[in-house]
């Protein structure tokens, strides 16, 4: 008896079933709270090659739903420890580290060699960018999120020209303000859970042919009564608009700052911009336990979280450059600080640490 014998036996299912998740090549975008999910029940499965891609680091906040980590793993790259997780666990399936964050200079080679992407990014940016790649590449994606009580999962791009992606359903990047994150909304770690093990389940289906996939439809979910409705989903002209119509074209499209309408500057540019001022400040707007760190720079920390009792922080400065993970929550302490200190030239980082191509971080 081998480690599948049980899923041999599901009717409908059978060898022929798991030859096919034996041969796949499945990306999971993203070892956080739907990827960790995602990736247990895929290797567990019998996918035969996983490739899990996150530029992040193990943090103490990530472990109430990042379940392939605890406590010994603060620090390191999450993609890496996840894929000797299952390494571990597990010896008869290919598992591969891409320890970086996606970017527009390096999805498309990623993506290319997966037949099916997972994606558990937890931002716009990445999330459009995953959506754009999928669809100039012919992937097709198994979408998933989560937003306080409620989580939503589908299967986007799979079904030719006239497939539904991402854009059909929200055509234009958010603005700052309309872009939540974890650390102002707050999440429960069971429902990541749940709806990273969906994901997992309409991969293993769509990769198998078994059973009824979600294509084109999303499902949605409420952890506080358990009610789920469907959806099915229509082509939306809009989409079209603003996607990038070619490799060169995505290339050159900044999906951070599409996703706001603040003063953005590179990190080149922001740094360069520092020697021009006698009282310049570089502030830090993630929360204190986030990482990458800055190395060989001097800055301050001023939680999102607790912008408003920590505004003091710019002080007397002149330039004040603010950054985060991803440029998002930078974007809207720009917002905030603006109204607050309308004499002061104000700053975020495009892009935030994810955008930082230099050495000069601590990984």
């Amino acid at each position: 008896m081998d480690r599948f014998q049980r899923q041999y036996i599901v009717p409908g299912f059978g060898k022929e079933a798991q030859e096919k998740l034996a041969k796949a090549k499945v990306l999971v975008i993203g070892a956080g709270g739907l990827g960790c999910p995602a990736l247990l029940y895929l290797a567990a499965a019998g996918v035969g090659h996983i490739g899990i891609v996150d530029g992040d680091e193990v943090s103490i906040s990530n472990l109430n739903r990042q379940v392939l980590f605890g406590e010994s793993h603060i620090g390191l790259n999450k993609a890496e420890v996840a894929a000797h997780a299952i390494k571990t666990k597990y010896s008869d399936i290919k598992v591969e580290a891409i320890p970086e964050f996606l970017t527009t200079q390096n999805v498309w080679m990623i993506l290319s060699r997966y037949n099916l992407v997972v994606d558990g990014s937890d931002n716009f940016p990445t999330r459009y960018l995953v959506n754009d790649a999928c669809v100039l590449l012919q992937k097709p994606i198994v979408f998933g999120a989560v937003f306080q009580h409620q989580g939503q999962v589908g299967i986007l791009n799979a079904s030719g020209p006239e497939s539904i992606n991402y854009r059909d359903i929200y055509p234009d990047l958010p603005s700052a303000y309309e872009i939540p994150n974890c650390s102002e909304t707050g999440v429960l770690g069971v429902l990541p859970g749940i709806i990273g093990t969906l994901q997992a389940a309409e991969a293993i289906k769509w990769l198998t042919g078994f059973g009824r996939p979600l294509v084109d439809k999303l499902l949605f979910y409420n952890l506080l009564d358990h009610s789920v409705y469907e959806v099915s989903l229509s082509k939306n002209p809009k989409s079209q608009i603003n996607r990038p119509k070619d490799r060169g074209e995505l290339e050159d499209t900044d999906y951070a700052v599409a996703c706001g309408d603040g003063d953005t500057l590179g990190w080149a540019e922001a740094l360069g911009l520092m020697n021009n001022y006698s009282q310049a400040v570089l502030v830090d707007v993630r929360e204190k336990d986030e990482r990458p760190l800055l190395n060989g720079f001097t800055y301050r920390s001023m939680p999102f979280s607790q912008i408003e009792d920590n505004k003091n922080v710019v002080g007397d400065s002149e330039l004040v450059l603010l950054f985060c993970q991803s440029g998002i929550r930078s974007l809207k302490a720009l917002k905030i600080l603006q109204r607050e200190f309308p004499g002061k030239r104000i700053h975020s980082i495009s892009g935030g640490i994810e955008a930082q191509d230099s050495p000069i971080y601590n990984r």
